[in-house]
């Protein structure tokens, strides 16, 4: 934010990746092999850890546990966050512009607001007002 020494969100980039996972021991198992990714579990209140995941010392990506009934029927997959300004007034566009929400935007501590949602075409992606 100007005079705060703060820059602007960003807005319409693509700024995180995660992989929802049913079984993540496989999933890390798979990637540390693979890529040489590591992991650092970050918890989630009332539920099991989410996994950050790391190259390095940097921050790449995370994994979500698929863990729950509202899952039943999601298949595994990589999900990706694009950057918004406001999600709250961004997801109002997306369904007049004909999109759904999947996820209302909710609060991530630390994180900032997030929504899922589905484009016109049916393509899911996360929104996300990153926490400044």
């Amino acid at each position: 934010m100007e005079g705060t020494g703060q820059t602007e969100p960003p807005h319409g980039i693509f700024v995180w990746n995660e992989l929802n996972s049913r079984d993540i021991p496989a999933a890390k198992a798979f990637y540390a092999a693979a890529l040489g990714w590591s992991f650092t579990p970050m918890p989630m209140e009332g539920g099991p850890d989410y996994w950050i995941i790391r190259q390095g010392e940097a921050q790449v990506g995370g994994i979500f546990p698929l863990d729950g009934p509202e899952f039943d029927g999601v298949p595994e997959h990589w999900l990706c966050y694009i950057a918004v300004d406001d999600v709250d007034a961004r997801c109002e566009r997306a369904v007049a512009a004909g999109g759904t929400l999947l996820r209302a935007p909710f609060d991530v501590p630390e994180v900032g607001r997030i929504a899922i949602v589905r484009d016109s075409q049916g393509a899911v992606t996360g929104w996300m007002t990153p926490k400044m």
